[in-house]
């Protein structure tokens, strides 16, 4: 019995995180063969978001939230009422749920090397520069957050 209740314990662990750091849960659609996605989700879940992914692929959501399909990368997220599409770090996210600024949400167009799910030894630790983009309710973007990459 005593198993049991620390099984159970275990796997409460990620929503007790979740509820006690107060942060919505993460919703994402991806592609399921795709590994940056993956790994992108990984990388929230390290610190400290819930995320609960559907497989079907990301171009329906990318319209239903309003992100214009010229920002488009490969993944869509919702989070606390914003659209979130593509790497977008997890410390810029916890900053746009923070602030709550009028906006769609937040993207990184394309796919950076360097980014959240895009670093690391597959990429031989290569960091480009990037920005985070702020989208805005008629689509236009301004600059959130500017990532300078590293040599």
């Amino acid at each position: 019995m005593k198993r049991r209740a620390l099984l159970l314990s275990a796997a409460m662990l990620p929503v007790a995180a979740a509820t006690a750091s107060k942060l919505p849960v993460v919703e994402v659609w991806k592609s399921p063969s795709c590994g940056c996605c993956k790994l992108w989700v990984e990388v929230l879940e390290r610190d400290g978001f819930v995320v609960k992914v559907y497989d079907t692929g990301n171009n329906a959501m990318r319209g239903k939230l309003r992100i214009p399909a010229a920002l488009g990368s490969c993944h869509t997220a919702r989070v606390g009422g914003y659209a979130i599409e593509g790497h977008v770090p997890p410390a810029d996210i916890r900053r746009l749920l923070r602030e709550r600024p009028m906006a769609i949400g937040l993207a990184v167009p394309g796919m950076p090397i360097g980014s959240p799910g895009m670093d690391g030894p597959d990429y031989d630790n290569q960091q480009d520069p990037y920005d985070v983009l702020l989208v805005q309710a008629d689509g236009s973007t301004r600059v959130f957050n500017h990532h300078p990459g590293r040599k």
